[in-house]
């Protein structure tokens, strides 16, 4: 049996890990690259796999970074099941259709942009077609229908015509469609057959709704092996969620190698329970200041975390009772993926909430937005509110709409509750303002690049850690020796370079066999 592991390496992002043994090729995840967008998207596009070899695919949970690719996948010969737990199958169907949507509307977006300038510098039409070629609001009158939409007629009318080399998704809404078709969901604890002699079982990872630690025994020449894929570990004492396990059966402790995640490799967070009152200092003060709270979050999992604080700090009459905006049609959709699967809730949610007849993630102060004209209405709204929006790590969605009309004022804040990947606006707004703060905000606030114009930033950019979904240093620490497995080796892998170094390093300290793997790499798996 051979692991060859082809994302997440020395970086965050595109987890997938390839699983050889005999003729099956197990597929551990098919995520999407995310940063710099050029680099990404080639990443994207090249698979270094053959769809039609793979037998099955293992999804550990529906984020992005791990399911994004699997409509590529699927365009490119898979056909065999995407094994997933039943909540994971269930947000995917949203999720999938969410980013191939965004991935068209983007190529139809840049192919606006890009046929706009041609017609604006084109002097001879060779086609004898009559194009409006001298008014820039004459362009866009016949590039678009009305304010908001464009026209895509006329867009590829252009393109064909003149030649010009169109930017194209990097898969549809049809590619979406097909691969769910492929998708079947599984209880936690339920051993699923995914290959000669191979089975896969998931317990619960804590990290979002759904998200599993991977469980596969295979029997091969007589010899049994065992490869955990701990997938994204969650944190010890969150709301809404279970901790991780710690106890599995006799057959599974036993790990011949554990592909382990690193984000928070060399990193500590905020307590969980300092949450509550750090989000009640950050809107007293945005209240004082007499501005908005502008909140980046992951549609799945963040943003019906931050519901629910925001639910019992309201309940508790601590904090103003600021209108809150879910700004995210995929959010909204997710949030009741949350509603539909309470039989995965922690004890506390089912007393808090359920047990006295509310639902954690509606009040009279939520607001679900949906049209966008609700969203730029949103956007001028003067008084204070808190504005929830996607994507959470801002190179997508309204959030960049809300940041650019909001991000110049000082009597804002964006508060950032999760992890910003490299290359990403979330990291330059996180490091840049927490620089421009740590230096008392002195001189001109630094310059925000958002839809190719520049902004300042002089919102207040605050952080709360305590919110992040994946366990930190210690609590992976703590995943390792309070459970009750055995593991010969671990793949320490899904962190930035320094941090996966630094975490093998450390496990290295407390006795473990820990490795960071180079991309492409093929590492054995030998049991005794």
């Amino acid at each position: 049996m051979n692991v060859t592991f082809h994302g997440a390496v020395r970086e965050v992002t595109g987890s997938a890990h390839l699983l050889t043994n005999g003729k099956d090729r197990i597929l551990l995840d098919c995520g999407m690259f995310q940063g710099r967008r050029k680099e990404s998207a080639e990443k994207n596009r090249h698979m270094p796999f053959d769809g039609n070899a793979i037998t099955n695919v293992i999804l550990s949970h529906a984020h992005i970074d791990h399911s994004g690719r699997i409509p590529l996948l699927t365009r490119n010969g898979f056909s065999g099941r995407v094994i997933a737990t039943r909540v994971t199958r269930d947000a995917c169907e949203y999720l999938l259709m969410d980013a191939a949507h965004i991935q068209e509307s983007d190529a139809n977006y840049l192919n606006y942009k890009m046929v706009r300038s041609h017609l604006s510098h084109l002097k001879d039409n060779p086609s004898g077609k009559k194009y409006p070629t001298n008014s820039n609001s004459e362009i866009r009158k016949f590039l678009k229908k009305g304010r908001h939409e464009l026209n895509i007629e006329n867009i590829n009318e252009i393109i064909q015509t003149h030649r010009l080399d169109p930017v194209t998704p990097l898969y549809t809404a049809s590619d979406a469609e097909d691969a769910l078709s492929l998708f079947s969901g599984y209880p936690y604890r339920h051993p699923v057959t995914i290959g000669k002699d191979m089975t896969c079982t998931f317990y619960d990872a804590g990290h979002i709704l759904g998200s599993a630690i991977s469980m596969i025994h295979a029997r091969q020449n007589g010899r049994d092996r065992t490869i955990c894929f701990t997938g994204d570990i969650g944190r010890f004492g969150k709301p809404i969620l279970r901790d991780p396990v710690l106890e599995f059966p006799e057959e599974h402790r036993k790990v011949d190698l554990m592909i382990m995640e690193s984000t928070y490799g060399d990193r500590l967070h905020e307590p969980v329970i300092d949450l509550k009152p750090r989000l009640q200092a950050v809107m007293e003060e945005a209240v004082e200041r007499g501005g908005s709270i502008l909140i980046p979050s992951f549609a799945f999992g963040r943003t019906q975390e931050l519901l629910y604080v925001l639910h019992e700090l309201y309940m508790e009459g601590t904090v103003p009772r600021l209108p809150i905006y879910v700004d995210s049609p995929l959010a909204v959709k997710l949030t009741k993926v949350f509603g539909e699967h309470p039989e995965v809730y922690d004890r506390d949610t089912h007393e808090t909430f359920l047990e006295n007849g509310h639902n954690p993630f509606t009040s009279d102060q939520m607001h679900f937005v949906q049209s966008v004209d609700e969203s730029i209405a949103l956007t001028r709204d003067k008084k204070s509110h808190i504005v929830i929006s996607a994507s959470g790590m801002c190179e997508a969605g309204r959030i960049l709409h809300h940041l650019r009309y909001r991000i110049h004022n000082p009597r804002n804040t964006i508060l950032i509750v999760g992890f910003m990947a490299q290359h990403t606006l979330g990291r330059r707004i996180l490091e840049l303002g927490q620089a421009y703060e740590a230096d008392g905000r002195k001189g001109q606030p630094p310059m925000v690049k958002i839809f190719n114009k520049e902004y300042p930033l002089a919102a207040h950019v605050k952080k709360i850690g305590g919110f992040s979904a994946h366990a930190d240093r210690d609590e992976m620490m703590h995943f390792l020796q309070a459970s009750n497995l055995d593991v010969k080796r671990i793949a320490v892998v899904h962190g930035e370079e320094d941090q996966s170094l630094a975490f093998a390093d450390y496990l290295g300290q407390k006795g473990y066999a820990a490795f960071v793997p180079e991309a492409g790499q093929t590492v054995s798996v030998e049991s005794d």
